[in-house]
């Protein structure tokens, strides 16, 4: 009863934001969870730190070095600066934000992406002067849409990578064309949606952006970048690959170090640790070999029945926490490869169903505040729950064949 009751308010606090009354977050609620745990003797100290997964931790950390270093030496500036030099028409600016939101996603964290480049889409939209909305919705989608791909591009990709033990080009083959199918699909959704904005005969006149880059840095985060994704594909540990990647590149003169450290989303790291061990609690206490059996009997490794479980999973308590829940059921079956893989795809996608959704949604829109640009709840909605509901049909087609 214990284990079910911390587990139980736990997840109620992360699927509400905030506990009502008092500050307390959703990293701040997965501590006092896992404090919990251990401290009523569900779990013991030993068990409690044996269940923090160290390569997601690993990996994670990695990853936010390396883009914090991509940041500083102005690359996503020059992503921009891509994007509005190559735009000639709204529709090409649709499919560039689409393009580099959703590549850049499929190998470094989604959310990350977003943070950099929310600022710049909607600085070139209103100096376009277009409508920005279309655009940062793209910006947002995409980067859930691309971040499928591969182990590294979400979260939640990143813990089923540690879990699964599925290669890193294994798992880009099997959901890189799903991830493809997915942003054609969305774009052509928002230029239906927005047909005044696309189907025009207008021309945009390219502003010229005063571009902020670091020749040095950038090379050297480029190939730090570069040489890690090689890695990945050859087989190599993408953890060991990441923090390495990453630490290697604190050895600098042009960057002190605080400024990495500030880049880095420590709270995140706090949740997937606290995570870790609520659910191992809530494993050790509630879940019996009788349990566990239901997820055979239901199928679960079937990338339809996933789906339907793993996606409004996802929108209720967030995709991190709802793969965690999953993440015995998975283990229990004859053969998982087939559910993680589902799993990675559903629970990703399904974050492009509300602004909820996903963290990179609540980036985009509140970044976008800054700026003067709201997006009401109802205008994502309205396409999101489409291109939620047809990526994860095309998902499941594709997996399931």
């Amino acid at each position: 009863m214990l284990a079910a009751l911390i587990f139980a308010a736990t997840y109620a606090v992360i699927a509400l934001g905030r506990l009502p009354g008092l500050r307390l977050d959703r990293s701040g609620a997965a501590l006092v969870g896992a404090s919990l745990m251990v401290g009523t003797g569900v779990l013991s100290p030993d068990e409690a730190y044996r269940a923090i997964d160290l390569d997601t931790i690993a990996l994670l950390l990695g990853m936010m070095i390396v883009v914090a270093n991509l940041r500083f030496a102005g690359f996503f500036h020059l992503a921009a600066a891509w994007i509005a030099r190559h735009a000639r028409h709204p529709l090409g600016l649709l499919l560039g934000v689409a393009f580099v939101s959703g590549g850049l996603s499929a190998f470094l964290v989604n959310d990350t992406v977003c943070l950099m480049l929310t600022p710049l889409v909607a600085e070139l939209t209103l100096q376009l002067r277009r409508n920005p909305v279309p655009y940062l919705l793209t910006l947002a989608m995409a980067s859930n849409i691309g971040s499928t791909a591969t182990i590294t591009g979400n979260p939640q990709n990143i813990m089923i990578g540690s879990f699964s033990h599925i290669a890193y080009g294994d798992f880009a083959r099997a959901l890189a064309p799903v991830a493809a199918a997915g942003l054609a699909v969305m774009v052509a959704l928002v230029a239906l949606a927005w047909r005044r904005e696309f189907f025009t005969r207008a021309r945009l006149e390219a502003p010229v952006p005063r571009l902020r880059w670091n020749r040095v840095l950038l090379a050297k985060a480029l190939l730090a970048t570069l040489g890690m994704v090689l890695f990945f594909f050859l087989g190599q540990p993408p953890a060991k690959v990441a923090i390495v990647a990453g630490s290697l590149l604190l050895l600098t003169r042009r960057i002190k170090p605080e400024r990495v450290y500030r880049e880095i989303d420590w709270s995140l790291l706090l949740l997937f640790a606290g995570l870790f061990i609520v659910v191992a609690g809530m494993e050790k206490a509630l879940l019996g070999p009788e349990v566990l059996a239901y997820a055979e009997r239901l199928d679960l490794g079937s990338p339809a029945v996933m789906a339907l479980v793993a996606a409004p999973l996802s929108n209720l308590v967030s995709n991190v926490p709802a793969v965690l829940v999953l993440k015995p059921f998975v283990e229990s079956l004859s053969a998982p490869r087939l559910a993680w893989l589902s799993l990675a795809m559903a629970a990703t996608l399904a974050g492009n169903f509300t602004i909820l959704g996903s963290v990179a949604n609540l980036i985009v829109v509140q970044r976008a505040q800054r700026h003067g640009i709201t997006i009401p709840f109802w205008t994502y909605f309205k396409l999101g729950a489409p291109v939620t509901v047809v990526t994860i049909a095309i998902g499941v087609w594709m997996l399931g064949r």
